[in-house]
């Protein structure tokens, strides 16, 4: 395994933190500038610098340069809809069993926050498809993948997905949509038997209404959870739960694609039970 460069280069994404935690993140280019409230930081200058290392801006004002995680990438997302927490979009990744090299399926692209998650997961070797049926979301979506140097990875499609995917034998399909139990069929016919289906919804109403579509469209192994997350104050002195916490934000909603038999209809007949 190749040793990790410990200096930024050309083309690294980057994340500036200020001594008040307000942070910028930017693609580090020759002969660029990053301009602040703060001051200017030349892009040339943070070339080469080691990661972790202080720098100061044409002010005097300092920042640290660090390389952002897939958190600091997706809240930083340009939005203007409501977009996914991490604390979903990373359970989401691993119950879905996302990795590297995979090609995955986005149902609802919005403002492009968990389609940086993916494209960020696949690497290199995979590819996201997402699909939108908004122009205006599809556009900031794309600026935002862009911004982030991730465009190679990611296909964006002007579809409504009622007329059906495009793709076939997917092994994971994610869905971010108002009505997803109106569209469970065209996800059977785009998943390869055995795959992941995962969706997002606010309330338990909308859960209610998927859960019987798809065990009648050949899903199994249902499950319906919520993820709740509290900070708390990292000072010695007073530490205590932070004043606020990242609640509900949405019902997750899992299943795999099956080959209907009898033994699964009576285990599912069963769990009903």
């Amino acid at each position: 395994m190749p040793e990790p460069i410990e200096t930024a280069q050309p083309g690294d994404l980057v994340q500036l933190v200020g001594l008040s935690h307000k942070h910028f993140i930017i693609q580090l280019q020759s002969g660029r500038e990053l301009q602040t409230h703060r001051g200017i930081l030349a892009h040339d200058n943070l070339i080469g610098k080691r990661w972790g290392s202080q720098v100061l801006s044409h002010l005097g004002a300092p920042f640290y340069l660090l390389q952002p995680a897939l958190g600091d990438l997706v809240t930083t997302t340009r939005r203007t809809t409501q977009i996914l927490y991490p604390k979903d979009i990373g359970f989401i990744l691993i119950s879905m069993g996302i990795g590297p090299g995979q090609h995955v399926v986005e149902a609802g692209t919005g403002s492009g926050a968990m389609t940086t998650a993916l494209a960020h997961t696949v690497g290199n070797q995979g590819h996201v498809t997402t699909y939108e049926i908004r122009d205006e979301m599809i556009n900031l979506a794309r600026k935002n993948i862009t911004r982030l140097g991730m465009l190679d990875r990611v296909t964006f499609k002007h579809k409504d997905i009622s007329e059906g995917f495009d793709e076939t034998n997917i092994i994971a399909l994610f869905m971010d949509i108002p009505k997803p139990e109106t569209c469970i069929s065209q996800v059977k016919h785009t998943l390869v038997s055995g795959g992941f289906f995962c969706c997002i919804v606010p309330t338990s109403n909308q859960v209610i209404q998927l859960l019987p579509t798809l065990r009648e469209e050949g899903f199994a192994f249902i499950e319906v959870c919520e993820l709740m997350l509290r900070y708390y104050k990292p000072v010695s002195q007073r530490f205590r739960p932070a004043d606020r916490m990242i609640a509900h934000t949405g019902f997750l909603v899992f299943a795999r694609s099956i080959i209907p038999s009898e033994d699964i209809e009576k285990f599912e007949l069963k769990n009903k039970e």
